[in-house]
């Protein structure tokens, strides 16, 4: 028989003592609501000494296949101070959060350096890992429970990262990252990436997030049910120090570098089914020069979101390097290079260290912005030292 809706799934998970085989073997089998059993050991679940509840969905069937989604991902429902799995720790009080990683290999490029799209995943994970060791975390992709009770989702609408180093294959890193307010219905995350051997800061980030209706997809308020679950997280520190943001100045067909007729694919899709963050910026870089790109890294980005893309858009990706008014390669001006000998020419030759992007879906009446950008590069410095003897 059908379940009735609203009831409610509890596990009784046993805490093992030391009471040997016998006593594992009472764990072994877990009745679900009296009809239904099944082996947590075959499942590879994390036990839990505590009562895990969960609502009904519909059939035995379904609610089976939901209870072992539900305890395979073993998320807390109440804050925890350490993670054992994840190398993650409560700091701040119990309200900031740190994770220990390791640059894995397929996280670098050539160089050896880890690339900026897997600097980015990490800094989603490790705020992903934040909320769920905060208690807070439901079955949303970071959504609370007030959340989900609301249709809720996060999206970004800001982000900044400044990148002063770029860790290499197998450095191992601590990724501080924590949460304040953002207005009347935002909220800031900002995050600190710093080598674990020298306390050197590689990394800042900050980023403003709003609340979206996952059934209409418009920007929603900020229910009070929800404002009261995250307000106590809340932390008056700052990553990155923003003065006035410099506005990003929207382009048009006359851009210098078009990349016309992108598609996303089924792997680009989140678990809010729009197109991951990542992949933007990866539509962005493949725009700019590829000479350019071998003797540059990015040192700053700054995006500003407008509209979410789904896996049926088709995109484009545009680009115009930014020349500042006399200011030519690493900052020195036109002047100078005339002075030096180098002539006009030698001034105008200069490559910019600066560019704007824009990315937006292709209709057939208009084009909608999906987000704009700047990036801001370095030269690389081929065998420079990041800790000179």
């Amino acid at each position: 028989m059908a379940s009735v809706l609203g009831c409610v799934l509890t596990v009784t998970a046993v805490y093992i003592g030391g009471g040997g085989e016998s006593s594992k073997q009472k764990l072994n089998c877990v009745k679900v609501n009296g009809s239904k059993s099944f082996a947590l050991e075959k499942m590879g679940v994390l036990r839990q000494d505590h009562v895990m509840p969960m609502p009904c969905i519909g059939g035995v069937d379904e609610d089976v296949d939901a209870l072992e989604e539900h305890l395979r991902q073993n998320i807390p429902r109440r804050k925890q101070m350490v993670d054992p799995y994840r190398l993650g720790e409560m700091v701040e009080k119990g309200v900031g959060y740190r994770q220990t990683v390791v640059i894995r290999s397929y996280e670098v490029g050539a160089d050896k350096t880890a690339t900026i799209e897997s600097l980015l995943n990490l800094l989603q994970e490790t705020a992903l890992n934040h909320v769920w060791m905060s208690g807070l975390l439901s079955d949303g992709f970071g959504a609370t429970h007030g959340m989900m009770r609301n249709n809720l989702i996060w999206v970004v609408s800001r982000m900044q990262v400044q990148v002063d180093h770029y860790p290499i294959w197998g450095e191992v890193m601590e990724i501080d990252t924590w949460v304040g307010a953002s207005g009347k219905n935002g909220m800031r995350r900002d995050w600190l990436l710093r080598s674990q051997a020298t306390g050197i800061v590689f990394i800042r980030a900050t980023s403003t997030w709003v609340m979206m209706n996952k059934e209409t997809r418009r920007l929603s308020k900020m229910p009070d049910e929800v404002r009261a679950e995250i307000a106590p997280w809340f932390i008056e520190k700052h990553a990155v120090e923003e003065e006035s943001p410099e506005k990003i100045e929207k382009l048009d067909a006359n851009a210098r570098y078009v990349h016309s007729n992108l598609k996303p694919k089924r792997s680009d899709l989140d678990m809010n089914h729009h197109v991951n963050n990542v992949k933007y910026l990866r539509w962005m870089l493949e725009t700019i020069p590829d000479e350019f790109l071998e003797k540059h890294q990015l040192s700053d980005i700054v995006l500003e979101y407008r509209k979410e893309c789904g896996s049926s858009d088709v995109v484009q990706s545009l680009c115009e390097p930014r020349f500042n008014q006399n200011t030519g390669l690493n900052g020195h001006a036109v002047s100078s290079q005339i002075l030096q000998g180098n002539g006009l020419l030698g001034a105008l030759n200069q490559r910019p260290l600066s560019y704007t992007h824009l990315l937006q879906t292709k209709g057939e009446s208009k084009n909608e912005e999906i987000v704009r950008a700047r990036t801001t590069w370095r030269e690389k410095k081929h065998g420079a030292k990041l800790f000179p003897s």
